[in-house]
């Protein structure tokens, strides 16, 4: 029996069966699909993650309070008890860092209400930026302008506002010139930032941002801790020494003792991709493990019903080489059938990940990306279940002597 004869004889077995196919290809669907689904996923914000970190200069370094990523409560408790990073650290650093082609500030309050007539948008990012922030984070002003110096000098009541609060409280009329309450503050609108869209189901378009004097002087410059991120001339040694300068300088600021850690956290783009990659990379393995018990169940499954198959087929069996048939023919036409029944599974598993991810995409805005090469390993390991667990089947068939297969009754 030649290799197409094979498969069409699995595939009419298929068909012939349906519902008992459906529970045969159910374990290796749902396994496939799980993996597709989160490598899928993982592709997805790997790349919107290197994209938005790099796309604030792989030469940028951010100082905080406390580090961005925090893993555990101790690292939690301990950055809180850190004293705060204030305006006059930032301008230590902006006149210190020789080695600085700028220097930026910035704080945000995640949980502004703002309002424009009966209109409000509650649960906005309120975000005090110096002028240097905006290049730091590429924002791009689609109508009037940026913050500029002169606004933070002055502490100008000043906001550039994005696309959701324009929808929200504007109706998508011009909003420049207009005065809005941010918690409570009059603020007149000078700019409107470019679309963003969302992610992880989060708008990035839900935001205002004003001078970061203005916004210490409204929220209070007690208890808030602000966050510097300085740009270095390159990266690799110019970066290092950047760094180098501006740890100096705050150490010697917040009198912190030689030997003794920071008492602040000074993070590049790199370390924030790095965390990430741990984050992901242990997500990634686990799910693939869960994945794999699925495809497990699945290779038993089949394993279960190709026996049950040669049973069904004995007499079949038996003339086929009462005919001349040899055992490696019988055992490769066997193992040729599970392996087209997983394969087939594994290209319906392929389909329902890749719907299941991009529709979680369009509900959530979570990123997801198809990679071909993520296609070819679930094609593959689906065949590969179906010929490591139909190896036994198969021996068997092709074991079966034909004088008691030509005997068998069904």
């Amino acid at each position: 029996m030649n290799l197409a004869e094979a498969i069409r004889i699995s595939l009419l077995s298929l068909w012939a069966n349906k519902l008992r196919s459906v529970l045969t290809l159910l374990g290796v669907v749902i396994g496939v699909a799980a993996v597709i689904a989160v490598v899928t996923f993982v592709n997805g914000i790997n790349a919107y993650v290197a994209e938005r970190i790099f796309r604030l200069g792989a030469d940028v370094f951010i100082v905080g309070k406390m580090s961005a990523v925090v893993t555990n409560a101790d690292q939690l408790i301990e950055g809180q008890k850190r004293k705060d990073l204030t305006m006059d650290d930032f301008r230590a650093v902006e006149e210190g860092c020789m080695h600085c082609t700028f220097v930026g500030a910035g704080v945000t309050n995640l949980n502004g209400h703002l309002a424009y007539g009966d209109q409000s948008s509650s649960d906005s990012f309120v975000r005090g930026f110096d002028s240097n922030m905006q290049t730091v984070y590429d924002l791009e002003v689609v109508e009037g302008r940026a913050l500029n110096e002169t606004d933070v000098d002055h502490a100008s009541n000043v906001a550039v506002i994005g696309q959701d609060i324009l929808d929200n409280l504007f109706g998508g009329a011009d909003p420049i010139g207009k005065e809005i309450r941010i918690d409570g503050q009059m603020y007149t609108v000078i700019g409107l930032g470019k679309r963003e869209g969302k992610t992880l189901g989060q708008s990035l378009d839900n935001y205002a941002i004003i001078p970061i004097t203005a916004y210490l002087r409204q929220y209070g410059a007690h208890n808030t801790s602000i966050r510097i991120s300085g740009k270095a001339a390159g990266v690799g040694p110019p970066l290092e020494t950047a760094m180098d300068e501006t740890r100096a300088i705050l150490r010697a600021r917040r009198h912190d003792q030689p030997g003794k850690d920071d008492s602040f956290a000074i993070e590049t783009n790199a370390s924030f991709l790095g965390m990430w990659s741990a984050i992901s990379g242990s997500f990634f393995i686990a799910m693939i493990a869960i994945a794999a018990i699925s495809l497990i169940v699945g290779g038993i499954v089949i394993m279960n019903i190709m026996l049950v198959s040669v049973t069904e087929r004995t007499r079949e069996i038996g003339i086929r080489k009462a005919m001349g048939a040899r055992s490696n023919d019988v055992l490769r036409q066997f193992l040729i059938e599970s392996s087209t029944i997983a394969l087939v599974g594994g290209i319906i598993g392929i389909l329902f990940g890749i719907a299941v991810a991009k529709g979680i995409t369009l509900a959530i805005g979570m990123p997801s990306a198809i990679k071909l090469w993520a296609v070819g390993a679930g094609l593959l390991v689906s065949a590969s279940v179906g010929i490591f667990f139909g190896v036994y089947p198969a021996k068997r068939a092709a074991k079966l002597d034909p004088i008691t297969a030509l005997r068998y009754e069904t």
